[in-house]
């Protein structure tokens, strides 16, 4: 079979879509699991790239961190930027329950992290770190949004780095074939689909979306999560596109039956 990688797109709170997916991926996409390779990703994205690769076991509770994690900014007066409230203090500590103490070497190679440099603004995909501690702050890194996560960019190995969403939302891999999963209408491998005809598309950092009203109100949402009713049903609506996705490119396992006719 061809060689799969998974590529998850910078989109913030709406992550908790990509979490419904990669349930989906870990429990039905055994063939797709079985030929994966590389996962990447930018932001939130890469946030569940790392966890596939290093602790796909402590999904739920990247789940449960996620809705945690919007309530504190939800409840915040002015949302992330409320002076007095450290996003990224929040970001790692959440980070640092999950990931494992070995995860930068089960994600040497395996895990491509989108940062963007502050100065030049040139984008750089990282995949190799020396420990677990450099892994964080990429990870880290990828996240800022400058101002509203804080003022001062993430320094990693000299120099100091932004969100990898501004120059590439949605990394795609030179080798094999790379499988794209976002929360926006666009021409993602998994992603929602309008009902009806939507011909006009914006490029965001190498990422296709559809120009509509759906988008625009998730994009706010990005930034500013919608109660945890709103979340859990990206959560939902995220783990059945992936299934469907899955069923359409049979990349389920095959039933015992079909096994067995073999």
């Amino acid at each position: 079979m061809t060689v799969l990688n998974l590529s998850f797109a910078a989109c913030g709170f709406l992550g908790i879509y990509h979490l419904g997916a990669a349930s989906a991926f870990l429990c039905h996409g055994h063939k797709l699991m079985g030929s994966l390779r590389v996962c990447a990703g930018a932001s939130a994205g890469a946030l569940v790239a790392a966890v596939m690769i290093t602790a796909p076991d402590k999904l739920e509770q990247c789940k449960e961190f996620t809705y945690r994690f919007a309530d504190s900014v939800r409840l915040q007066r002015f949302g992330a930027v409320t002076p007095g409230y450290n996003f990224m203090q929040t970001l790692r500590e959440g980070i640092e329950d999950i990931l494992p103490s070995e995860a930068h070497t089960l994600a040497a190679e395996r895990l491509h992290i989108s940062i963007t440099h502050s100065r030049s603004g040139k984008n750089h995909i990282m995949s190799r770190f020396t420990s677990r501690e450099e892994l964080i702050k990429a990870l880290l890194a990828s996240s800022f949004v400058p101002v509203y996560a804080g003022l001062e960019p993430v320094e990693l190995r000299g120099q100091k780095w932004i969100d990898g969403g501004f120059t590439d939302s949605l990394p795609i891999l030179p080798v094999g074939r790379t499988i794209t999963v976002s929360p926006f209408v666009g021409t993602q491998d998994v992603c929602p689909r309008h009902r009806g005809r939507f011909s006009t598309q914006l490029r965001l950092a190498n990422m296709n979306i559809m120009f509509s009203v759906e988008n625009i109100k998730r994009l706010n949402q990005a930034l500013f999560p919608p109660p945890a009713r709103g979340l859990q049903f990206l959560c939902e609506q995220g783990f059945h596109d992936a299934m469907k996705f899955l069923k359409r490119e049979a990349l389920m396992r095959c039933s015992r039956s079909k096994v067995l006719r073999m």
